[in-house]
């Protein structure tokens, strides 16, 4: 039975209920060493009646196998692998090297594992726990984080252990349980139940140094009263876990040698395979005979074919209290019997335990399992591996190259600190311009992540000054990735990384130069044959093999530079349906941005926030901060515009909230926009006008939000008779419409000059602009162009052509939701001497939230549920649940009448 742990139990019992009513939860236990986590998820265990439950641990030596810790847990479900989405499936095989494949992104391995667990619970509540979550290898920790951010309505319970103080398993944002020692009480009465015949004095002191640590308190009475009969001591000389190593070691130092070897075999070889254990503890001299006074002892269990330590602790006190002489004969002998390709990893971190210097035996085997890890996603242990690797070797030339590709993998593993030690170290050793760039490459992508803007364009630049003349396509890559990092500096250093971008002499056949001269044309000088065209620059690309979705991507920005939006928007959705399909869910926030302002941009708003909000959850789920910046200012600007002040001012916040080491948040732009915008719906001009020049000086009037609103911008200034402060910005405006030659570009700018223009002209370029604005597809736009000449006719004393402008705008303001242009136009019109028609009510579809949006739109195009879950990285259990809560608010009650609904 469990001891004073009446809260904790109710708090999971609580957790338990959830799953069975068909609530999915997660629960983070914490904890020191023998605190009570893995008796309390026994208990959990326990109390899941009628549930199917899964149970897996982290294995301390097993933190550099990538997929170790979710392979182990998951062999019981393996069964219902058959019942994945085929990508899903496939990225789980290659997780666990069943199949040879890409190397999968460890969220989308997670999307899988929630896909796996709801398919093996069937109909029922499942219970997922895992024990010493600290010592997960890192992709199976990422990949258990996702799937735990994106539990909703499957009835899974998931309970995680982790102890304090050693590994790490960092859980932001989930539910946290911290054991506490027992309360004296308890304390009193576990020690009573197993403490045998205790004195008084030894009694005092267990209790007082246990501080109510249930392993405490069961082994330290066996270790002090072998100690210190007479229970002479000093109180808190040693910290409690090396009090707990030194119990655990003195019943340990008591059994045989022979044990004590197979022990250490065990502690050393750290999957528990038993018949590897024998083998090579019998080359020492041991064998199974040796077993029971381990097992008599309770400090081993033996489970089919798996040899277990009672506590972690045990392991740890076996193995480092161990002479190092002997700890490196038991490693020889494990790498001596493990010679099956199936234990090539294991293999060689023992080769790598039993080197006492330079081995290149052990240091080549070390290389193959990190190339094998960094093919499986695997990057942080491929780091650790290609490190290890180089301090191995006994040629220096191969140490650099290992410890620049450990660099590398640590980059990809998102490792900043690590990553950049390692480049610097390879660095210091090579004098090879190959080289050198690739370590500039990581240690500038290391700047750039960490907000160190200017380093990081150094380094870019510097490092494709070395590649350009062996190597043109990598240079030309690392000027991209500056002229992006530029965008964070200003406007000239935008404009002299794209001229150093244009001098380079790439290969006609090479994929990455149809991107580099379309991005050179982009935003460089303006040419005299016209913009480039995306749509063939992405053509040509493909043409040429194009496989690195990063270049394409580029491409969608620069278009949205030169007004290209619908063509980015379309290579866009085609990027991101790729990356869904291809599992590249740390790709689909960058992809979903440029989406999502397009769709900003054309007026599209209902869809802009589906994108936003999916993308900003993503963000969320896969820990990237500046795109959880950047989407919540495009969230901000789209509460502007319907007139939320309370929701824009959160988003505002949350999107300038400065990620840590960042000059400027990422957000800004759009954050100063959507202030702007807000004010100026609600009539605000003057805090318009001020909040939008934020936009207009360095290192921010290059931005595309500068740029898409100055209309705004010379709005509120006319509206404050200021027309003149808006001239520079308008300039501006006037020069980039001319190079876009876009329709509605051009709209915008008679807009704007009939605005600033004298009476006399002003209706000329207003009727002009609506004939070029599509009123179908940037309704917005239009909108606006018609109450601000409406309101012009007004003034002009023609009321009744202003009342058909006004009608025009109050209609698709109404329909859009945009409530503060719509009350202005409803004002307009009852100053023309109409009443106003009322606010009509909100269509069927503003009722949905914007999962809920997508989810009936997917479903009413025929996808079926586990289709949609597949898309929208959901299990099918949740998207069954928002279809269910869908269909009442759109009034329908079968999937059937969906399709007409949205056609």
């Amino acid at each position: 039975m469990l001891h004073g742990r009446t809260e904790e139990r109710a708090t999971v019992g609580e957790l338990l209920a959830g799953a069975r009513a068909g609530r999915s939860g997660v629960l983070v236990l914490r904890g020191e060493a023998g605190i009570g986590k893995t008796a309390l998820l026994d208990d959990t265990v326990d109390a899941a009646d009628g549930m199917t439950v899964v149970r897996g641990s982290g294995i301390e030596f097993e933190a550099e196998l990538p997929f170790a810790g979710l392979q182990l847990l998951l062999r019981p479900a393996m069964g219902s692998l058959g019942a994945l989405p085929e990508p899903q499936r496939l990225a789980l095989e290659a997780a666990f090297g069943m199949t040879v494949g890409a190397a999968p992104d460890p969220m989308f391995v997670g999307l899988a594992v929630l896909s796996l667990l709801s398919a093996h619970s069937g109909d029922g509540p499942l219970l997922c726990v895992v024990d010493d979550a600290q010592w997960l290898d890192r992709v199976s920790a990422d990949a258990l984080m996702f799937a735990a951010r994106r539990l909703h309505s499957e009835g899974i319970a998931l309970v995680f252990a982790a102890r304090d103080g050693e590994g790490t398993f960092p859980a932001p944002g989930l539910p946290e349980l911290r054991l506490r020692g027992l309360p004296p009480e308890s304390a009193g009465a576990l020690l009573a139940l197993h403490g045998a015949e205790l004195s008084p004095t030894v009694r005092h002191r267990v209790l007082t140094e246990a501080q109510g640590n249930p392993l405490a308190l069961l082994e330290l009475p066996v270790a002090f009263q072998a100690e210190r009969p007479d229970g002479r001591f000093r109180p808190g000389a040693l910290p409690l876990t090396s009090r707990l190593h030194m119990a655990f070691h003195g019943r340990v130092s008591h059994l045989p040698a022979a044990t004590q070897l197979l022990l250490l075999v065990a502690a050393a070889e750290h999957t528990g395979d038993l018949r590897a254990i024998l083998r090579a503890a019998g080359a020492l001299g041991a064998d199974a005979a040796d077993l029971p006074p381990a097992q008599d002892g309770g400090l081993i269990r033996l489970d089919d074919d798996r040899l277990r330590f009672r506590h972690p602790l045990v392991r740890a006190a076996v193995y480092q209290r161990a002479p190092l002489a002997d700890r490196l004969t038991v490693h020889q002998a494990l790498a001596a019997i493990l010679d099956a390709p199936q234990d090539a990893d294991r293999r060689a971190w023992h080769l790598a335990s039993a080197a006492t210097g330079p081995d290149e035996t052990a240091a080549t085997a070390l290389e193959d399992t990190a190339g094998r890890a960094r093919d499986r996603s695997g990057y942080g242990a491929a780091a650790v591996a290609f490190e290890r690797a180089a301090r191995l070797s006994t040629d220096p030339g191969a140490a650099t190259r290992r410890l620049a590709l450990a660099a590398e993998a640590a980059s990809e593993a998102g490792e900043l600190d690590r990553a950049r030690d390692f480049a610097e170290q390879a660095a210091r050793r090579t004098d090879d311009p190959a080289l050198t760039a690739r370590l500039l490459h990581v240690r500038a992508l290391a700047d750039f992540l960490s907000g160190s803007f200017p380093t990081a364009h150094r380094l870019l630049t510097d490092g494709a000054a070395h590649a350009a003349a062996a190597d043109p396509p990598r240079a030309a890559r690392m000027l991209m990735q500056a002229a992006h990092t530029a965008w964070y500096l200003g406007e000239q250093d935008v404009a002299d990384t794209v001229a150093r971008l244009d001098a380079l002499v790439l290969p006609a056949t090479d994929p990455v130069t149809p991107v580099a001269r379309f991005i050179t044309a982009a935003l460089g000088p303006p040419a005299a044959g016209g913009p480039p065209d995306l749509t063939a620059a992405v053509t040509a690309a493909r043409a040429a093999g194009s496989r690195d979705p990063r270049d394409l991507m580029l491409l969608c920005g620069a278009g949205l530079a030169v007004g290209q939006d619908d063509e980015a928007h379309e290579l866009a959705a085609a990027l991101a349906a790729e990356s869904r399909d291809r599992g590249g869910i740390g790709r689909l926030p960058t992809v979903l941005f440029f989406m999502a302002e397009a769709e900003v941009f054309a007026g599209r708003h209902r869809d802009a926030l589906a994108t936003a909000e999916e993308a900003l959850r993503i963000a969320g789920d896969t820990g990237q901060q500046q795109w959880t910046s950047q989407f919540s200012s495009v969230l901000a600007y789209l509460a502007a515009v319907e007139g939320d002040e309370e929701r824009c001012r959160k988003y505002t916040d949350d999107a300038l909230a400065v990620v840590a080491g960042a000059a400027m948040p990422p957000g800004a732009p759009w954050s100063y926009w959507a202030q702007g915008m807000l004010d100026l719906g609600l009539g605000r001009a003057q805090s318009a006008l001020d909040g939008l020049e934020r936009l207009t000086h360095e290192p921010l009037r290059h931005h595309f939000c500068a740029t898409r609103s100055t209309p705004d911008l010379v709005e509120a200034a006319v509206r404050l008779g200021l027309g003149p402060r808006a001239a520079g910005p308008f300039a501006r405006l006037e020069r980039w419409a001319a190079r876009s030659r876009q329709p509605w570009s051009d709209a915008l700018v008679l807009r704007c000059r009939a605005l600033l223009a004298a009476d006399s002209e002003a209706e000329a370029h207003f009727t002009a602009a609506l004939k070029l604005h599509d009123e179908h597809r940037r309704p917005l736009e239009h909108a606006r162009t018609a109450l601000l000449y409406g309101e012009w006719l007004r003034r002009a004393r023609r009321k009744s052509e202003a009342r058909g402008q006004l009608r025009a705008a109050l209609d698709v303001f109404e329909r859009l939701d945009t409530r503060p242009w719509a009350d202005r136009a409803r004002s307009e019109l009852g100053a023309t001497g109409t009443v106003a028609p009322q606010s009509r009510e909100p269509g069927v579809l503003a009722g949905l939230t914007p999962q809920e949006l997508q989810i009936a739109r997917l479903a009413g195009e025929g996808m079926s549920n586990r289709d949609i879950a597949a898309r929208l990285f959901l299990s099918p259990r949740t998207v069954g649940y928002h279809l269910y809560k869908a269909y009442p608010k759109l009034g329908i009650a079968s999937r059937g009448e969906l399709a007409a609904l949205f056609e």
